[in-house]
C-alpha cells in the first residue's frame, strides 16, 4: 500500500511540476513521511527529486534559453551554495509558531511563514490585471537568482521563486519549462554537494525500491506530461503556476508542509 501510495504521489506531482516549474519536492515528502521518518523521507524525496529532474532534462533540456540561464542561473548556483552552507554551519532549528485549528495544535515555523507570505503576495499581484501588461526587465533575473538560489540551499523552497521570475521573463512555454528544470538541476546538485553527506547520512534506512518504483513512476508522469505540453497555451501554464503557487503559500503559513 504505501509503495502504491506514493508512487501515486510521485506520478501526479512529477506530471504537475513540469508545467509550473516546481512542486515535485513538496508535494512528494509529505506523502513519503507518512510512511517513513522525517529525515529518511527528506532523503529518499532528494534523490527521486534530482533524478526526475535529470529525466526532464533530457526530455526538455534543448529549450533552455541561454541568456536567463545564465542571467539566472550563476546567481542562483553560487548562491544554493552560501544558502546551503549557511544551514550546515548554523545547524539550528527553525522556531516553531504553534497555533490552535478546529481544536487542534498545529505549528509552522518563522522561516515558511515568511516564505508563504513572499509567495502569496506575489500571487495576489499577479491577479491584477495590470501585472499581465508586465514582464520582468532581464536586469531583474540575477535578482531572481539570488532569491531562488538562497532559500533553495537553505530550505529546498527554489521552484516558486524561481517561477516568479521566469513566467514574467517573456519565455515561450517549451523555453520556460525547458530553463526551468535546467537551472532546478544546477541547484540541486549545489546544495547536494554542500550537505550531502549529511542528508545521506540514513542511506541505510532508505528504501531503494521505494525509490526506484518512485522515480519511475514521477519520469512517467514527466513523460505524459511532455505529450500534453503541445496542447496547452503559456496563459494555461501561467494560470497552473499561480494556482500552485496560492497552494503552496498557503501550506507554508500554515504549517501544512
Amino acid at each position: 500500500m504505501e509503495l502504491a501510495i506514493i508512487c501515486l504521489a510521485a506520478f501526479i506531482a512529477s506530471g504537475l511540476t513540469l508545467f509550473s516549474g516546481f512542486g515535485l519536492g513538496t508535494l512528494l515528502m509529505p506523502v513519503v513521511a507518512v510512511f517513513f521518518p522525517l529525515e529518511v523521507a527528506i532523503a529518499m524525496t532528494a534523490v527521486v527529486h534530482l533524478a526526475n529532474n535529470l529525466f526532464k532534462l533530457l526530455l526538455l533540456g534543448r529549450g533552455a534559453d541561454a541568456r536567463v540561464l545564465l542571467r539566472f542561473g550563476i546567481p542562483a548556483v553560487l548562491f544554493a551554495w552560501i544558502g546551503a552552507a549557511l544551514l550546515v554551519d548554523l545547524s539550528v532549528e527553525d522556531a516553531a509558531i504553534e497555533y490552535s485549528l478546529l481544536g487542534h495544535t498545529m505549528s509552522t515555523s518563522g522561516l515558511n511563514l515568511i516564505l508563504g507570505i513572499l509567495v502569496l503576495l506575489f500571487v495576489v499581484l499577479e491577479l491584477l490585471p495590470v501585472m499581465g501588461r508586465i514582464s520582468f526587465d532581464s536586469k531583474y533575473l540575477p535578482l531572481g537568482g539570488v532569491l531562488s538560489g538562497f532559500f533553495g540551499g537553505l530550505s529546498g523552497h527554489q521552484g516558486a521563486f524561481r517561477s516568479m521570475f521566469l513566467i514574467k521573463a517573456n519565455l515561450s512555454k517549451e523555453a520556460f519549462i525547458a530553463t526551468g528544470v535546467l537551472i532546478a538541476v544546477l541547484v540541486d546538485m549545489t546544495r547536494l554537494l554542500v550537505y550531502g553527506i549529511d542528508l545521506f547520512s540514513e542511506r541505510q534506512e532508505i528504501d531503494w525500491v521505494v525509490v526506484a518504483a518512485a522515480s519511475l513512476s514521477a519520469f512517467i508522469g514527466a513523460f505524459l506530461g511532455r505529450r500534453l505540453l503541445k496542447k496547452i497555451t503559456l496563459r494555461s501554464v501561467q494560470l497552473l503556476v499561480s494556482a500552485m503557487l496560492a497552494l503552496i503559500a498557503i501550506g507554508l503559513i500554515f504549517g501544512l508542509i
